[in-house]
C-alpha cells in the first residue's frame, strides 16, 4: 500500500513564497508509486488548505483564485487522530479527507521551523520528518544556538545581543556592548532565516538604523563580528541526532558583504522565476584544502547532534581567510530546497533523500513507543485507600 505523505508548507512567515518552493520541488521529486501525495498550505493567515492546485508554483500568481479553488483544512490535536479532517462539513458523507501515515514538512522561519508547529505535531502523535520542538527551537534562535555551540566547543564568532525592550530603553548601554567588538558588525533578527532583516554596520549610525530595522523583524537581536576577508561555506547533514553523515560543502557567491536574500533567491536575476536556493549561484563542491573540507564535515556532524537534531539540515560557516579560522555561522533545520542540490552533488538524488528523510520519521515514532511518557499508577485510587490527603499547599502546616 501506498504511504499518505502530508506535505506541509507556506505559513505565517516571511518566508512563506520560499516554502512554496521548497515544497514544489519536494512533491515533484517524490516517487509516486510509493506515496500518495496530500499537499497541506498554511496561508500568510493561518488557515490551512489542500487541493492538487497546490502544487504547481504558477497557480499562486492569484491567491484568492486558488484557495477559493482547494479545501479548507484542519488537524485535531488528540493523539493517534491521524486524520486530515474538512473545515465545511458536508451536509452527508464523513468530514474526513484523508489519514495522513507521515508529515514531510518544507516550512520556514517563524510558526514553522522555531518548534511551535512541530509542538502541534507532537500532540497528534503524526510521524513527522524534521527535528523535535527542543531542536528546532535551539537551531532558530541564534543567540541559543551559539550558547550551546561555544558551551560544546564548537566554534562561534564573537557576538552581543539584546531585546527590542532593551534597545529601546537602554540603548546606549547596547551601543556600547557591541562597540567592544569593534566595527565592522553584522546586525540579524535572531531568529529569522533567509538574511531577512540582516545588515552590514560600520558605524554608530548605520547600526542603529540597522537594528530599528531588525527590531522589527524579532524581540531579540545578534549583533557579531563582520569577518571582512569571508568565505561562506554551506554543508548538509542527514541522519538522526546519534547517527548522521555529512555532504560535500559548497561556496555560495554572494554579491556584497553579506549573503543577501537576492543572492539565495533570485541568483538567476529577477526576470527568471525563483527555484528557492538552487536559484543560489554557488560553487560545488567548494574549492577548500582536504583538511579544511573533512572539518567543516565533521563539525557539521557534531552540531545536528549536538542540537540533537533528526532529518535533513543544512550547516552555514563562515572562513575568515585572514587567519583560516573557521566558524558555524548558523543551522537551517529545515534548509531551503532540503538541500537537495548538495546530496545530489554527494551522490543521494532528491527521491532517494525524500525516501530517508520518511524512514527516519517512522523510525523515530518506533523509538519514541520505547520511552515511558505516563505511570500506569493512580495516585487518586492510593489515596482512597490509604486514607491519604493529597490538597493542599506543598510544606503547608497541618
Amino acid at each position: 500500500m501506498k504511504i499518505n505523505v502530508g506535505v506541509i508548507f507556506g505559513g505565517r512567515s516571511v518566508e512563506n513564497e520560499i516554502s512554496v518552493i521548497t515544497a514544489a520541488q519536494t512533491m515533484a521529486a517524490m516517487n509516486a508509486d510509493k506515496y500518495n501525495i496530500v499537499p497541506i498550505y498554511i496561508s500568510k493567515e493561518g488557515r490551512w488548505y489542500t487541493g492538487d492546485k497546490l502544487r504547481s508554483t504558477d497557480n499562486y500568481r492569484d491567491m484568492a483564485t486558488l484557495l477559493n479553488s482547494v479545501e479548507e483544512v484542519y488537524l485535531r490535536p488528540i493523539y493517534g487522530d491521524n486524520n486530515l479532517y474538512k473545515v465545511r462539513k458536508p451536509l452527508f458523507g464523513s468530514d474526513v479527507v484523508t489519514k495522513l501515515d507521515v508529515i514531510l514538512p518544507a516550512l520556514h522561519g517563524t510558526s514553522g521551523e522555531d518548534g511551535s508547529f512541530q509542538g502541534m505535531i507532537e500532540m497528534t502523535g503524526i510521524p513527522y520528518a524534521c527535528p523535535n520542538p527542543l531542536a528546532s527551537a535551539n537551531g532558530m534562535d541564534k543567540i541559543t544556538m551559539k550558547m550551546i555551540l561555544a558551551e560544546s566547543g564548537i566554534p562561534v564568532v564573537g557576538y552581543e545581543w539584546f531585546s527590542d525592550k532593551e534597545w529601546l530603553s537602554e540603548r546606549d548601554a547596547a551601543i556600547g556592548r557591541c562597540e567592544k567588538i569593534g566595527y565592522p558588525l553584522i546586525v540579524k533578527p535572531a531568529n529569522l532565516g533567509s538574511s531577512v532583516g540582516i545588515k552590514a554596520v560600520h558605524n554608530r549610525e548605520e547600526l542603529i538604523e540597522a537594528t530599528d530595522n531588525a527590531i522589527k523583524y524579532s524581540k531579540r537581536i545578534i549583533v557579531e563580528r563582520l569577518i571582512e576577508r569571508l568565505k561562506e561555506i554551506n554543508c548538509s547533514v542527514l541522519g538522526d541526532y546519534y547517527d548522521c553523515e555529512a555532504s560535500v560543502c559548497e561556496a555560495p557567491v554572494r554579491s556584497g558583504e553579506i549573503l543577501s536574500y537576492e543572492d539565495k533567491y533570485l541568483g538567476g536575476g529577477k526576470n527568471k522565476p525563483s527555484e528557492g536556493m538552487h536559484s543560489t549561484v554557488r560553487e560545488i563542491p567548494a574549492r577548500l584544502p582536504e583538511t579544511t573540507t573533512a572539518y567543516i564535515r565533521e563539525t557539521s556532524c557534531k552540531t545536528f547532534r549536538v542540537l540533537a537534531c533528526d532529518g535533513v539540515s543544512r550547516i552555514d560557516f563562515m572562513i575568515d581567510e585572514a587567519t583560516d579560522e573557521v566558524f558555524v555561522n548558523e543551522i537551517n533545520t529545515i534548509p531551503g530546497s532540503l538541500s537537495f542540490y548538495l546530496w545530489e552533488a554527494t551522490g543521494v538524488k532528491f527521491d532517494e533523500l525524500v525516501d530517508r528523510l520518511i524512514s527516519i520519521a517512522f523510525r523515530r515514532k518506533r523509538d519514541s513507543e520505547f520511552k515511558t511518557t505516563s505511570y500506569s499508577e493512580n495516585i487518586f485510587a492510593y489515596q482512597a485507600a490509604h486514607g491519604a490527603k493529597l490538597g493542599g499547599a506543598k510544606g503547608s502546616k497541618k
